[in-house]
């Protein structure tokens, strides 16, 4: 919804979010392949699903970027009135 009061500057985390991703992955991967060779199938297990969880996260950040910008209301485009709540 929206009330008007949004910054009119707001820029979306999405280039964080792929930087921060791809920093995990590679920790994810560093972490599947030492636990595995160490010999600690538990460790290992829990950081492949940590890799599978960041790869899906991955994914979606590309996603969102490849749609590219939705369309904001610009400062003519008055807020939303709140809606009326009727008690019975």
């Amino acid at each position: 919804m929206r009330t008007g009061s949004e910054p009119t500057t707001a820029r979306s985390a999405l280039r964080m979010r792929l930087w921060l991703t791809l920093w995990g992955l590679a920790w994810a991967i560093f972490g599947t392949a030492a636990f595995a060779l160490a010999g600690r199938p538990g460790w290992a297990a829990a950081c492949g699903v940590l890799w599978v969880v960041v790869t899906v996260d991955l994914t979606m950040i590309l996603r969102h970027r490849r749609e590219g910008p939705h369309y904001q209301p610009g400062r003519d485009v008055p807020p939303y009135r709140p809606p009326e709540h009727r008690h019975p």
